[in-house]
């Protein structure tokens, strides 16, 4: 099939999804075209089964904002139109669904293109929710030919916020081989030279992503664990956790990464992930962490509870609890053989649940349906 992706390409989970879902697509014998306004983060290569197609965007004076939605709507009509595009999928509902549906209807003389919405979290809990969003946020998804959601608590989010049935929940995924554990030692070495352990955090450093809750846990642990905390990402709140350890007095322990292109090879020498998030509709870098046999210690939150078993491949803990957070911190760092056993149950449920040869498919049954329901 020809299948077109909207994501935003940025440092995020959205935009992660959508990249990865199209690798996978094209290494199955789909043609994929990314539209956006920059190549997505973690699509690196170009080839004749993946390929990139860039909004132009219109400085002009009379527009304080250029208006990228329907620069997109038209990038994607022209997409469509040369390419022959079998299905449309927009990762984010707002401004994604709102341009394709845009492009739909300036298609519609030609030939009808669905298209589908998936629903990643903040797209309907934060903006689609605001007030001025709603309505076109409501209308956007009620207009796509097919919606899905990451986890089971989106899709519940998403009847009560907007009164909308029908979401499918497909959840994220990880590709077993490239997330697995190979420790690079060298990386390794380099993060702990001392043989620390390692306490990592992955994020886009938003407000909700609560980093300086991980530095407040990292000061409570230093007396029971020689350890060091490695914060990979970047974003608004990197100031200010860079301040908080300097005022506990840990900035030569606490690691600013930045935005980690291989991501896998981090966590592969990790003792410990920490999401002290807000809310979460999935939790990617749990998964992530969990397929490379990092324990996760996350908060008991959104869909996080889908992805971390109590337990079982690590702990939930309440909003905030930085003290529960500290204690089961302790407990994984200071017992290898937990720690063991928490990592390799991770990977067995990460692998089993969430495998792209489990996941990948029921998206190509929804664009072939689609697809099928269009030529009719």
């Amino acid at each position: 099939m020809n299948i077109g992706i909207t994501v935003f390409p940025t440092y995020g989970g959205s935009g992660i999804v959508g990249s990865e879902l199209g690798r996978e697509l094209a290494t199955r014998g789909h043609k994929v075209h990314f539209i956006s306004y920059a190549l997505p983060t973690r699509l690196c290569k170009l080839d004749e089964r993946t390929q990139f197609h860039q909004v132009d965007l219109f400085d002009y004076p009379l527009f304080e904002f250029p208006p990228y939605d329907l620069a997109l709507a038209s990038k994607i009509f022209e997409v469509a139109e040369a390419q022959k595009l079998d299905v449309l999928h927009m990762h984010y509902a707002i401004p994604h669904a709102t341009a394709a549906y845009l492009a739909r209807e300036m298609y519609k003389p030609t030939r009808y293109l669905p298209f589908v919405t998936t629903l990643h979290g903040t797209d309907i809990t934060l903006v689609g929710s605001r007030k001025s969003f709603l309505p076109i946020t409501k209308f956007s998804i009620a207009q796509s030919d097919a919606v899905t959601s990451i986890s089971q608590y989106l899709a519940q989010e998403t009847c009560r916020t907007f009164g909308l049935g029908g979401v499918e929940v497909i959840p994220n995924f990880i590709n077993a081989q490239d997330y697995q554990r190979r420790p690079n030692e060298s990386l390794r070495a380099s993060l702990a030279p001392r043989g620390e352990k390692l306490l990592m955090h992955v994020s886009n450093f938003r407000p909700v992503k609560r980093i300086n809750d991980c530095i407040h846990t990292f000061a409570r642990l230093r007396g029971a664990v020689p350890a060091r905390l490695v914060l990979c990402g970047d974003g608004p709140e990197r100031a200010g956790a860079e301040q908080l350890a300097q005022d506990y007095g840990l900035a030569d322990d606490v690691i600013f990464a930045g935005q980690v292109p291989n991501i896998a090879e981090y966590l592969s020498v990790a003792n410990l992930l920490l999401v002290p998030s807000e809310t979460e509709s999935f939790g990617l870098a749990a998964l992530e962490a969990l397929a490379c046999e990092v324990p996760v210690i996350a908060t008991a939150v959104g869909g996080l509870p889908e992805v971390v078993r109590e337990g079982e491949t690590g702990y939930l803990v309440p909003l905030g609890d930085i003290e529960a957070m500290a204690k089961r911190a302790r407990e994984i760092l200071t017992d290898e053989r937990k720690q063991r056993t928490l990592g390799a149950q991770g990977r067995l449920w990460a692998v089993e649940q969430f495998n792209t040869e489990r996941v990948i498919p029921q998206y190509e049954a929804l664009y072939e349906r689609l697809a099928a329901s269009a030529r009719r």
